[in-house]
């Protein structure tokens, strides 16, 4: 048995063949996980009902276990910050979050680069993530 928070064998798997640059999506329910990713990303499925596995649940367990260098968000055509951006900068205090409209956020998330994507079943809209994965220095 493992003794930190992550756990979850597919998750785990797919982290161990990513590296520095990869990227992870973390998506709420409404992300179109088909077609928002591409084919030879690792697709995990937490989307057990509505609002059960929430995008910060899996967001507080990946901080504990990745090296995190950038998160990028997805902001509505209006400009206006979703609540939820509150929850993730309380998550990532060292990231800036990088906002992209929701078609830029989709080219990005479909970048060859993006090895893992998480579908929960968050409920709350543009509640989506886009992580780069850092390195760890030396000790």
């Amino acid at each position: 048995m493992l003794r930190y928070k992550l756990i979850h064998p597919q998750i785990l798997a797919a982290l161990g063949g990513a590296g520095h640059g990869s990227q992870v999506l973390i998506a709420d329910g409404n992300y179109p996980f088909a077609t928002g990713a591409p084919p030879g990303a690792h697709r995990v499925y937490l989307n057990l009902a509505p609002g059960m596995l929430t995008v910060t649940d899996v967001l507080g367990v990946l901080a504990d276990a990745i090296p995190i260098e950038a998160a990028r968000v997805m902001v509505p055509d209006t400009g206006s910050e979703p609540a939820i951006f509150r929850e993730f900068r309380a998550l990532l205090p060292h990231v800036a979050l990088q906002p992209l409209g929701r078609f830029a956020f989709y080219d990005a998330a479909r970048s060859p680069d993006t090895a893992l994507v998480i579908a929960t079943g968050e409920r709350r809209v543009y509640a989506n993530l886009l992580l780069t994965i850092g390195v760890i220095p030396p000790e």
